[in-house]
């Protein structure tokens, strides 16, 4: 363990296994796993999430094991915002003194490979995306924001991004999305924004004041909603969600709200999920989990 604690691993006679993690641990210099997936893992995955991204490193964790979140406080999300998280995690919970078999099936949604998160300023659209597979190991940060020269303002936005992110991801800094969404065999990609991918389009295309450039702008955007549709990676992308209240003033301002609703709509018609932020709660539009009732139901 990488904190005080004492962790179980138990194998039953007909080769059954369960490994249970006590409160605010996760498994220490975990480089490899010998021996078949646990078949039941019980841990702290709201506070823990990075214990499960470890576990799944080293092959203790397959889609075959049934997660458990366990000792659930105050900090946790109500119900069935719960249940909502743990699901995007692979996970579930269940009520106080519920008996687990090990081994028996249970209906623990598929994670979705596409998922879209929409939503305004400062609505936890980032921080809900980066939620969702904080449970995963080896995770690809993609910021297309970039870097920019005299603005403290951007540089300290960057950095917060930065610190809440986990140790264990890698960041890549770059608008050039198409081949990392082809890569078959590469980690879950986190990509944020498509609003900022949208604006390097643009400005590369010099579309703002030149309506002829408007086909180059549209044929990248086809050539990322395509590499979208047929990405076999786990895939996370963060958008914005504008144009709900007064016109933009400018030619310019109203351009960009149009074509990022094209691409939004279009992203989100090839998505297994997608969802709306607003005020730090997150509203399924394509309800994945919809069928999937919270422990007690």
């Amino acid at each position: 363990m990488d904190a005080p604690g004492t962790g179980y691993a138990v194998e039953a006679p007909g080769g059954l296994r369960l490994l249970y993690l006590p409160p605010g641990c996760a498994p220490a210099g975990l480089s490899g796993h010998d021996g078949p997936p646990y078949d039941l893992v019980l841990l702290d995955l709201i506070g823990r999430p990075d214990a499960l991204a470890r576990l799944r490193a080293a092959g203790a964790v397959t889609r075959t094991t049934d997660v458990v979140a366990v000792h659930i406080d105050h900090h946790a999300p109500p119900e069935p915002e719960l249940t909502r998280r743990l699901a995007a995690l692979g996970a579930r919970a269940v009520p106080d003194g519920t008996t687990l078999a090990v081994g028996d099936y249970q209906q623990v949604p598929e994670v979705p490979r596409r998922t879209l998160v929409l939503g305004g300023a400062r609505s936890g659209k980032s921080a809900e995306a980066e939620r969702r597979l904080a449970a995963f190991p080896g995770v690809v940060y993609v910021a297309t924001g970039g870097t920019r020269t005299d603005d403290p303002e951007w540089d300290l936005r960057v950095a917060q991004h930065r610190e809440r992110r986990p140790p264990g991801w890698r960041t890549e800094e770059t608008c050039d999305l198409v081949p990392l969404l082809a890569d078959p065999d590469g980690p879950p990609l986190l990509i944020d924004c498509l609003g900022l991918w949208l604006t390097h389009t643009m400005d590369a295309a010099d579309a703002w004041s030149d309506p002829t450039a408007l086909p180059d702008v549209h044929a990248r955007t086809a050539a990322l909603t395509s590499a979208w549709r047929t990405t076999r990676r786990t895939v996370v992308a963060v958008s914005n969600e504008v144009g709900s209240g007064v016109v933009p003033a400018t030619a310019s301002g109203r351009l960009f709200r149009d074509e990022l609703g094209r691409l939004n709509t279009a992203l989100a018609a090839e998505s297994e999920h997608v969802l709306l932020t607003i005020a730090g709660n997150a509203i399924p539009l394509r309800p994945l989990f919809a069928a999937l009732s919270p422990p007690g139901a």
